[in-house]
């Protein structure tokens, strides 16, 4: 199973780990912790590096933060955030993701050589289409996520959550090959956190295979989400009370899940971590 992207064919045989580079002062996780407003670009271009050292596949560049309640950024902040970093990012020798939804910095990030749009709105928004149409080989992902950021968590999904996933992603997959982008290009994206509860997003964990009859790779974006920290740590008051780096375990946890459940590409924060526990895991397979 091949994902094609612009300048690599990614072998997903193999399960891949996507290196999470937040080039923004306000995401969830580490929002400001390698990039500051007016600041320089060394801290979080030194830590794509480290990512690339600690076994990163692939480099998932972000200027926006899509947690919940985050207000939308204006389009020339997030191009400022993301185009020093991108240049540098694609000199490292490994696929660069760029997490956005705007189509001016889709083909922005894709002029400069990036890989992959990874889109938190399934390329729904007017132009993004358009946009990476004309980079023919650019590789896709199409993630699911009800509402918007700003209120996904307000009012969360409905029903059986499983199936209305694999509905919109399969209907988002047909309307790209619709317009001739080849299905190499395409992964899919359940949206773990983006307007679901914390029973829904284990739901499509605990179901993740039913998601595999799409016929299209898998990505899992369990990382350091708070549906973790919500099963992890019963006896807190408010998820909000465990530190992020308390997370790292779970994270870790959630991600051999996924992938022993088929999903072929793991986006992750703590990729040393996770490549070593991988290896662990593809030890196991091969002895049997």
């Amino acid at each position: 199973m091949i994902w094609q992207t612009s300048r690599f064919q990614i072998d997903l045989a193999v399960p891949r780990v996507m290196g999470i580079v937040n080039a923004t002062p306000d995401s969830f996780s580490d929002g400001g912790k390698y990039f500051t407003p007016g600041g320089s670009y060394a801290s979080v271009n030194e830590h794509c590096e480290q990512l690339v050292r600690d076994g990163a596949d692939m480099l998932d560049i972000g200027g926006e933060s899509s947690r919940p309640g985050a207000l939308p950024l204006p389009l020339d902040e997030e191009l400022a955030r993301v185009l020093p970093v991108v240049r540098h990012a694609v000199q490292l020798g490994v696929p660069v993701s760029v997490d956005t939804y705007k189509p001016e910095v889709m083909q922005a990030v894709l002029d400069l050589g990036a890989d992959i749009i990874n889109d938190i709105w399934a390329l729904r928004q007017p132009g993004a289409v358009e946009a990476v149409a004309l980079h023919p080989a650019c590789g896709i992902c199409l993630m699911h996520m009800h509402r918007e950021p700003l209120t996904m968590q307000v009012e969360p999904m409905q029903g059986n959550v499983v199936a209305q996933v694999l509905d919109f992603l399969m209907r988002q997959a047909a309307v790209l090959e619709a317009l001739g982008i080849a299905r190499t290009r395409i992964v899919l994206d359940p949206g773990i956190g983006f307007g679901k509860t914390v029973a829904q997003n284990f739901s499509l964990l605990g179901r993740q295979r039913e998601l595999l009859t799409a016929g299209y790779p898998l990505l899992a974006g369990w990382s350091r989400k708070s549906s973790l920290a919500a099963v992890t740590n019963t006896s807190l008051a408010s998820v909000a009370q465990l530190d992020i780096a308390d997370r790292m375990v779970p994270s870790v946890a959630a991600a051999l899940l996924a992938v022993d459940r088929g999903a072929r590409v793991v986006r992750v924060h703590d990729v040393r971590e996770t490549v070593q526990a991988l290896k662990v895991w593809a030890a196991a397979g091969a002895s049997q």
